[in-house]
């Protein structure tokens, strides 16, 4: 993988960019570190559920990126809760969230928490995803163009 991740960079002309997003696998793999080592990062936002064993491996993700001097722009909980369309009320299928908790962990803000949504899967399903829009999914971009011109 990390030999891929070079090549990727080194080989495919990138045009002017004003950004590229890298979506890893979690954790502090080869691929994450490659990356850190190679490219010339902005920062690393950490995503997580609200699963207890993704809380060590983002809290550990973390720590290898301020190790190599690679600034946490913040922490977005992914499948943080189902909404319900009877109700409007917010079933956290998959435990309590933990936006806040890892975003203090990180020492960064939490960005966003992005819902199990229904409509993101047919469109994905129909190879639609950049159709794909939602408050939670505005309310991140926001946030995240807010981090990276804080650094600047």
């Amino acid at each position: 993988m990390s030999k891929a991740i070079t090549q990727f960079w080194e080989e495919v002309l990138w045009g002017k960019l004003d950004y590229l997003v890298v979506d890893l696998p979690p954790g502090t793999g080869d691929a994450p570190l490659t990356v850190m080592q190679t490219l010339p990062l902005s920062g690393v936002i950490a995503v997580f559920t609200p699963q207890e064993l993704t809380e060590m491996i983002v809290r550990k993700a973390v720590k290898m990126a301020r190790k190599m001097d690679v600034r946490v722009l913040g922490v977005v909980e992914n499948m943080s809760y189902l909404l319900l369309p009877e109700t409007g009320e917010k079933l956290e299928v998959f435990g309590k969230s933990k936006g806040d908790e890892m975003a203090k962990a990180s020492e960064a803000p939490l960005l966003g928490q992005l819902p199990i949504d229904p409509q993101l899967a047919k469109l994905c399903d129909e190879g639609e995803i950049e159709r794909y829009s939602s408050d939670a999914l505005s309310q991140i971009f926001t946030n995240v163009v807010k981090a990276l011109n804080e650094g600047k």
